[in-house]
């Protein structure tokens, strides 16, 4: 008799703390768990919970130290790398927000002033080093955000870094008004060695503090020959030193027309990148099984050209709207996704306890602005990087225990993703899509409904199913119907189901 059971309430988080990794290695292994934060708002405080740090009334904008504070119960969610949001001043002219986007960089080589604690006499960067030492001593790598444009701000204090248009004014960027492009190539075709060296102080300053690496913000807008300069220029300081490519295979050039050489992934892993983005940002509009497989098939070509290279899980970055706006069913789909794909997991501070990312303050008029906005811009369902905001909310803190189980169980089964052989598996419908995980131990299989309105059933074909036991991960209203080699499942609108079949006398290979 083959019996069904639901391991979810017998799995316990018990995420031991390890020696730290190579980060480098870390993410080739695609054992990253990535936690993403802002550190003006990260361990801000909002005392009247109106969302916005009103400093003249003694509320406090995130700082180093107060962030520092938080680390052990990061440390003790199973996180070990944090991805920090930029850390660079912010402009404040032509600006977004009340204070201004932390990707309108104003300096190359400094820490915004704001992140210091003004109450002690040490300086922001000695703040940044106890901030990153303490995560290291926590077992936890920390790398950090390089924006990929300037502020309005850093045009009149340079306007020879920066492109122009047919107006002889600094370039925008698609519709990133704030910003400005830099000029990368000089009129004879070379590189632009100030830009160079611009770069190269931010990395200056990110291994003198002790980051493990670097995010590089749209890094396909610069050319291979830049990044490879920039790369082997870190590396010949910090060997291990890791570099992160916001790039997708998927994506189109945000400044068509502008920028000449746009960088394809095989390009920027090419000059050195380790690592680069899943094609997931646009996941909430994949509609079919074929969509949800191409997208799989292509970053497995990638990787397969690139060897030892890795991708990460960006199913909800700071630029996608918050999972759970479509649901809990959707933002447990997130999570397993992220738990079971060979990729390195990817969470957004907020993520865990269904923060939103709606705000009462979202497009009002400011009580009191660093820019020249004087409004509250926020792109809505998004983590707001354009204002002094609180922390985030626990708006379903239930959440949280789900989260944790799912990063458990990633990290005991590790290996099975890493070694296991990745199939998709067939479905007879084409909303819904499955794939599985194999070792000689045990098979995992994940069933996944694309229908947002609708239950869908499908019937899913695994080769191993008929030696063993099948145990639900997830609870799940319908149990599934074993059939010989067949799994037939009945999903609730956007559903995933996840199940670990341990292989008994098989001959899996």
């Amino acid at each position: 008799m083959r019996r069904i059971l639901f391991l979810g309430i017998v799995l316990l988080f018990s995420c031991t703390v390890q020696a730290r990794e190579n980060i480098r290695e870390l993410f080739k292994n695609n054992e990253a768990v990535i936690y993403t934060i802002n550190i003006r708002n990260f361990a801000s405080v909002d005392k009247n919970s109106n969302g916005i740090i009103d400093v003249e009334k003694g509320e406090k904008i995130g700082t180093f130290l107060s962030a520092k504070d938080k680390l052990k119960e990061l440390s003790r969610n199973g996180i070990n790398t944090i991805y920090l949001l930029p850390i660079t001043p912010s402009g404040k002219l032509k600006a977004l927000g009340s204070a201004g986007s932390l990707y309108a960089m104003d300096e190359f080589n400094k820490i915004a002033d704001e992140l210091d604690e003004k109450n002690n006499d040490k300086t922001v960067y000695q703040e940044a080093k106890e901030f990153i030492d303490e995560a290291h001593a926590l077992d936890m790598n920390v790398i950090v955000d390089l924006p990929s444009c300037g502020s309005f701000d850093m045009t009149l204090k340079r306007p020879e870094w920066f492109m122009l248009n047919d107006r002889k004014e600094p370039q925008i960027p698609a519709d990133w008004t704030d910003v400005r492009l830099f000029k990368i190539y000089n009129d004879d075709k070379t590189l632009n060695e100030a830009n160079l060296n611009n770069f190269k102080s931010f990395v200056d300053m990110a291994i003198n503090l002790g980051f493990d690496g670097i995010r590089a913000d749209v890094a396909a807008i610069k050319p291979k020959e830049f990044w490879a300069d920039v790369i082997s220029y870190a590396r010949e300081k910090n060997k291990d030193f890791f570099f992160l490519a916001e790039a997708n295979i998927e994506w189109d050039n945000p400044a068509k027309g502008l920028v000449e050489n746009y960088s394809s992934v095989d390009e920027l892993l090419d000059a050195g990148f380790d690592s680069y983005y899943a094609s997931w940002s646009d996941f909430k509009n994949i509609k079919t099984k074929e969509e949800f497989d191409n997208k799989i098939i292509k970053n497995q070509k990638v990787l397969d050209r690139n060897k030892g290279k890795s991708t990460i899980s960006a199913f909800a970055t700071h630029d996608q709207q918050a999972p759970i706006l479509r649901g809990v069913n959707y933002w447990n789909m997130i999570l397993w996704l992220n738990a079971t794909l060979p990729s390195n997991m990817y969470f957004l501070d907020g993520f865990s306890v269904g923060d939103d990312y709606t705000y009462s303050y979202e497009g009002k008029k400011t009580l009191k602005s660093y820019t020249d906005d004087e409004y509250y811009f926020v792109h809505s369902g998004m983590f707001d990087i354009f204002n002094y905001s609180a922390p985030i909310r626990a708006k379903y803190p239930r959440l949280k225990q789900k989260y944790l189980r799912a990063i458990d169980f990633r990290k005991r089964n590790q290996d099975l993703i890493n070694n296991g052989k990745f199939t998709l598996l067939k479905t007879n419908n084409e909303k819904v899509f499955a794939y599985s995980i194999v070792n000689k131990e045990k098979e995992l299989v994940v069933i996944g409904s694309l229908d947002e309105k609708n239950e869908q059933k499908a019937i899913i074909k695994t080769r191993y199913l008929e030696k063993e036991n099948l145990f639900s991960l997830i609870n799940t209203k319908k149990h599934p119907q074993l059939n010989q080699e067949n799994i037939e499942a009945t999903l609730e609108p956007l559903e995933l189901q996840v199940y670990m079949i341990n292989l008994v006398n098989s001959q899996a290979d």
